[in-house]
């Protein structure tokens, strides 16, 4: 397998995990909870980073593309591939925690919070994995991690700390999140994806690639 099938695969199988480790550690109910997430997703990036990139987000892969580094064709399929295995994961983890009790949310203060944190964890993967100045580093993948660890320990107590629609569908799924606040887990990250890929265009303009090659 090859090309973007085996890209997608990746990214479905990936993000398949890190739901289930992220439903799993809110389900332990330990404070240890945050660091199990942001490890998680460094080991899984760390897993499939060599294949495609390791989004396992549609908020990262929509930097991505606006960044120069993603065609419309694989954003497309890293969407849909990331959601379902989110689905999946949430689907999954019902028959082996039950259902979850839905975090109670401020809107405008979630929002916010999910927007600026969506925004430092693209930044992030952005200037450590796509970067020429950093390319073949070995630390992207504990950066970016590490962003997620520091967001979920900073305002998860604010927005529940999703900052990637997937793993929200997954989370509303699952019972942790309510439906009706599934727009704003979406839409707040896409704003800050779209901010951060701004900004690494603008400072980094020598760098910047065309949009959707």
């Amino acid at each position: 397998m090859n090309g973007t099938a085996r890209k997608a695969l990746a990214e479905a199988i990936a993000t398949f995990l890190f739901v289930f480790s992220i439903i799993g550690a809110v389900n332990g109910a330990s404070e240890l909870a945050p660091l199990a997430i942001g490890l998680a997703l460094a080991v899984l990036i760390y897993a499939t980073g060599h294949i495609s990139g390791a989004h396992l987000n549609p908020a990262v892969s929509v930097g991505v593309f606006l960044r120069g580094g993603l065609s419309v064709v694989d954003l497309i399929a890293y969407i849909v591939a990331q959601f379902i295995g989110g689905a999946l994961a949430a689907l999954l983890s019902a028959a082996v925690w039950g259902a979850g009790e839905p975090t109670k949310v401020d809107t405008a203060p979630a929002f916010l919070v999910e927007a600026l944190f969506t925004l430092a964890l693209v930044w992030a993967v952005l200037n450590t994995a796509t970067s020429k100045d950093t390319e073949g580093n070995s630390f992207y993948g504990l950066a970016i991690g590490g962003t997620v660890f520091v967001g979920a320990v900073a305002v998860g107590p604010i927005s529940g700390g999703g900052f990637n629609p997937a793993v929200a569908l997954g989370l509303s799924i699952s019972g942790q999140f309510d439906w009706a606040n599934l727009w704003l887990y979406i839409l707040a990250p896409l704003v800050g994806a779209v901010v951060a890929a701004l900004l690494f265009r603008l400072l980094n303009t020598e760098d910047a690639k065309k949009i959707g090659a």
